[in-house]
């Protein structure tokens, strides 16, 4: 993670932007997803974030808090490094931190004390789980326990496991049935290039970095910035902006220009995959249905430090 941080060129003495505000931040967070199940969180949290001092805290898949609440003394020290509503907590923008991580490589994280990559951070500690949307397997954000020494202990990330996977079930319950059929549907699984199937019925078959992007992006339909692309595609390596740009011009070629967007970079038209099948059956608990339907790993060749850990996670 750190390796990752210093490739982002994060500042060790970097601020949090707030990137939301007012009612740019009320409107998006009542529209999110993990808003249903925020009284869920503080029912499970709230009191145990405050009896102890801790915060609660939900982030989004881009790593901005959404909501951040517990012991009122805590919010106030927390508010002084910006650790607050609306402010962006990615691993990109504020380097180690348990939210941020925990988006970064979609797993449970825990971070104690120093570290933490920003040098006004490494006072306190942190834990933090993604939350999935039961459906699709795509990843919501996160949910944090933050605050002193006292959660320096492993049933803290144990804790917010158990409360990201009830989010996940009451997600499930609430979800409504899918309402259309996807105009895409991606073939990734023991493949080394994937395969891609139009509305139309034409196949295409892509390159092994566009097959890595149409992962990514199937995964994140509200989109990537160029920065989260290089982080997810490279990580440590040296690769310019314009390098991924030409990627993606050529991907945009592949598609059509109706298909590709830009700013943030994201898929026009509603994708499936294989990938997403087996994640789904997997989370309805539906083991034999799931290994009925993997054919083999997820891009096995590709080294894209993302892809190769949703691989892993699978």
């Amino acid at each position: 993670s750190w390796r990752r941080s210093a490739g982002a060129h994060v500042s060790p003495d970097a601020a949090a932007a707030v990137e939301l505000t007012d009612g740019d931040l009320g409107s998006y967070r009542a529209e999110h997803p993990l808003s249903r199940v925020m009284p869920l969180f503080r029912e499970l949290m709230g009191t145990f974030a405050t009896d102890g001092e801790h915060l609660l805290a939900v982030c989004d898949a881009q790593g901005r808090l959404l909501w951040v609440e517990g012991h009122p003394g805590t919010r106030r020290r927390a508010g002084g490094m910006n650790f607050v509503p609306g402010a962006r907590w990615s691993e990109s923008a504020m380097g180690t931190n348990a939210p941020g991580t925990a988006v970064a490589v979609d797993r449970p994280v825990q971070v104690f004390a120093a570290e933490h990559y920003i040098r006004e951070v490494q006072r306190w500690t942190c834990a933090a789980a993604p939350v999935h949307d039961p459906r699709t397997g795509r990843l919501l954000g996160a949910v944090d326990i933050t605050g002193g020494d006292g959660l320096a202990h492993p049933h803290s990330l144990a804790f917010v496991q158990a409360v990201a996977r009830a989010a996940e079930s009451q997600l499930a319950l609430l979800a409504p049935p899918p309402t259309a059929e996807p105009d895409l549907h991606l073939s990734v699984l023991g493949r080394d290039e994937a395969l891609l199937l139009t509305g139309t019925g034409h196949k295409i078959r892509l390159s092994r970095r566009h097959s890595e992007l149409l992962v990514l992006l199937s995964r994140h339909p509200e989109g990537l910035t160029g920065d989260e692309l290089l982080c997810f595609l490279y990580e440590d390596e040296s690769v310019t902006p314009v390098t991924l740009r030409a990627e993606l011009a050529r991907l945009r070629r592949v598609l059509g220009p109706d298909v590709l967007m830009s700013r943030p970079y994201r898929l026009a038209a509603p994708i499936d995959s294989d990938l997403a099948t087996v994640e789904r059956r997997l989370g309805s608990g539906a083991v034999t249905a799931a290994a009925s339907a993997y054919p083999g790993p997820l891009l096995p060749a590709s080294q894209a430090p993302s892809v190769a850990r949703i691989r892993r996670r699978l």
